[in-house]
């Protein structure tokens, strides 16, 4: 294997789990340069973490599984599904707690009844968001605390500037805030938008690249590339905000949070 492919697979695994490599198609932990994306992911189940105790969730397009991991720590119980063979091998071995398993399925067709849908960065992806979403709302209709938590990256921020989408293969349809709303509250009664914005060591470096020329110096002084490989690993969640829409301008979100409710 070359040194370029082993940069882009997940390091440090378990004894009888197989690594898996970066596709760009979704996020993994354990690849250090893919930190920043890893902990953007993983800020959003924690927040979901805390407001799931004791419910039934199933996490849709779970991918590796740590977010189905992290959801379980407060959950009754987490299904994390996912039609992918090797991110669906992968998750069965590594995360093997009483309250978490996993299916391999198609969201479209998983339909085990929950109290919580999970689906995070994956909208984006499908061809049919409306069909989607209303499967969602029949698997928790019998609950007596129903929810979806969506999300999806902002396009305003995510592709160039006047582009109708970024250049990710992955990527169907890529959401503005008002179009997200209007998606989601076609399904659902209530509707809570969010954002997720840099904060902490990410903000400071935002504030620098748009006000002090930081990208121009650091490729001036030619100290990128050692720069960025310690501080990319550093980043952590507390580098990330998730803020109501009412408290941020939800245009410079980096994503947003959907959480609906019949």
């Amino acid at each position: 294997m070359s040194d370029t492919q082993t940069l882009y697979l997940q390091q440090d695994q378990p004894d009888g789990v197989p690594p898996l490599a970066l596709t760009g198609e979704r996020t993994l932990p354990d690849v250090p340069l893919e930190n920043y994306w890893f902990r953007r992911h993983l800020v959003v189940y924690e927040w979901i973490r805390a407001r799931v105790g004791g419910l039934d969730v199933v996490d849709m397009a779970c991918g590796e599984g740590y977010g189905s991991d992290v959801l379980a720590r407060t959950a009754k119980s987490v299904v994390g599904v996912d039609a992918n063979p090797e991110a669906h091998e992968h998750a069965r071995l590594r995360y093997t707690g009483a309250n978490v398993r996993f299916a391999r399925d198609l969201v479209e067709t998983f339909a085990d009844p929950a109290d919580v849908v999970v689906f995070l960065q994956t909208i984006e992806h499908v061809r049919n968001p409306d069909e989607i979403l209303e499967h969602f709302k029949s698997m928790t209709a019998a609950s007596a605390a129903p929810a979806a938590y969506v999300t999806t990256p902002n396009l305003l921020t995510l592709a160039p500037e006047g582009a109708e989408k970024s250049e990710n293969p992955w990527h169907i349809k890529e959401y503005r805030a008002d179009e997200f709303r209007a998606l989601c509250e076609a399904h659902y009664g209530t509707v809570e938008l969010y954002g997720l914005f840099h904060a902490g060591k990410l903000g400071i470096h935002q504030f620098a690249i748009e006000n002090l020329g930081w990208d121009r110096v650091h490729k001036t002084l030619r100290f990128s590339k050692p720069f960025y490989d310690r501080f990319t690993p550093a980043i952590s969640t507390g580098d990330f905000a998730i803020r109501p829409a009412d408290e941020c301008d939800l245009d410079g979100a980096l994503d947003f949070l959907a959480v609906c409710r019949p």
